[in-house]
């Protein structure tokens, strides 16, 4: 091996440990494509020793591989390839186009049933998406997948994820802690999605510098969103001023999407739900676009649907009796 005089490279933007991937696999595959090099990892940096020629074509594509890396968060040995090989560029599509995100461990995020697919169509197309299905049904966790490709690809700066703080029929009382602490036990089903979608690390950094964030309903009061990806979940546990608040936060270069399931609400009436209210009073509005997931979209346990089922026959039977009960009006 001819080396030169060698050159350390600077690993930014990126958590190496992560880039290198688990026992540094990944990087011992970038050493395998580059046998006439001597390839060290100091820290964020890697020391580079070779010909002159050859440690300038590796910082081109290893160069390539940090931007994919930066972009998509993913890395696989398929990915190491094309950025070795002449011709790729940084700027080329993910190699799957039906992947939303590639989410941590090598999880591939993708729509998984038509009316998820529907969602993402409907993205494309709409600043406003209501999302309406039974639990289960992928509804929040594509419409999150869908914000974090948005972070990615810079169509947006931040993403916030709100959510009504209801109790689910419980009664809890007193709960300890500073006000995050209280509120995190009603948001966990956002940061579990989050958790799937970002490097752990980054997604630390980013609730602390405010590129992602997750607040309770009330938090929203006065705020104007501009380049934003926000996303209201549970909303059938909001009223219709709530949900009226919620809409008008809409900045610039915002994109809402909201989401619920009508057959679970927890307020005390559930007449007071303006869900569904508001779908109605936005009906002919142009620029907002409606899913409706139904059972066949269930991805959970196959028991969830089943169970989904069981709970909509018995509500049909007391509905059929009560309509039989009542004595018709004259």
């Amino acid at each position: 091996m001819t080396e030169g005089v060698g050159k350390e490279i600077a690993v930014e933007g990126v958590d190496p440990r992560e880039l290198y991937g688990p026992q540094n696999a990944y990087l011992d595959e970038i050493r395998a494509k580059c046998p006439s090099l001597k390839i060290i990892a100091r820290g964020s940096s890697l020391k580079v020793l070779g010909a002159d020629q050859e440690v300038s074509r590796f910082e081109k594509h290893f160069g390539a591989l940090v931007a994919y890396y930066a972009k998509y968060g993913h890395l696989s040995s398929q990915v190491i390839d094309q950025c070795f090989a002449e011709g790729y560029s940084a700027a080329d599509k993910p190699l799957d186009k039906d992947v939303l995100v590639y989410g941590n461990n090598g999880m591939i995020i993708r729509a998984r049933t038509k009316n998820q697919q529907r969602l993402v169509d409907l993205y494309e197309k709409n600043d406003l998406l209501f999302a309406v299905g039974p639990a289960g049904s992928g509804k929040t966790y594509t419409a999150i997948a869908l914000a974090v490709r948005a972070l990615k690809e810079k169509e947006v700066r931040r993403i916030i994820l709100t959510r009504p703080a209801v109790e689910a029929g419980e009664k809890l009382g007193f709960l300890p802690g500073d006000m995050k602490e209280k509120l995190d036990p009603y948001l966990q089903p956002l940061y579990d999605a989050l958790n799937d979608m970002i490097p752990p690390l980054k997604l630390q950094k980013f609730i602390e510098d405010g590129t992602v964030q997750i607040a309770p309903l009330a938090y929203m009061r006065g705020r104007t969103l501009d380049n934003a990806f926000v996303i209201l979940d549970e909303a059938q546990n909001t009223t219709l001023s709530q949900i009226k608040m919620f809409l008008t936060r809409m900045g610039r270069n915002a994109r809402f999407i909201v989401t619920g399931d009508v057959t679970q609400i927890d307020l005390p009436r559930r007449s007071d739900s303006g869900l569904t209210r508001a779908m109605q009073i936005l009906e002919e509005v142009k620029g907002i676009g409606r899913v409706s997931f139904d059972k066949g979209d269930i991805v959970r346990h196959p028991l969830v649907k089943e169970i989904v089922e069981a709970f909509d026959r018995r509500q049909q039977r007391e509905e059929l009796e009560k309509s039989l009960i009542e004595p018709k009006k004259e």
